[in-house]
């Protein structure tokens, strides 16, 4: 799997934090998403699938890698 994050469609809300905290973090200033782990590993698949559905702007995109 392959995340990438569109930043300047991200609306700052925090569902991705909160669905993967492994792979996803917010900038302090502006609470724009952080991608931690643009590849991550399996066990954390199922958590990044549903911060990428969760997300109300759709700025994380999914690629099977």
């Amino acid at each position: 799997m392959k995340i990438t994050v569109d930043e300047d469609k991200c609306c700052g809300a925090g569902s991705c934090v909160l669905a993967a905290p492994d792979v996803f973090d917010q900038r302090d200033e502006d609470g724009v998403v952080v991608l931690l782990d643009a590849e991550p590993a399996e066990h954390l698949r199922t958590a990044v699938r549903e911060a990428a559905d969760v997300c109300p702007a759709a700025a994380i995109a999914l690629s099977e890698a």
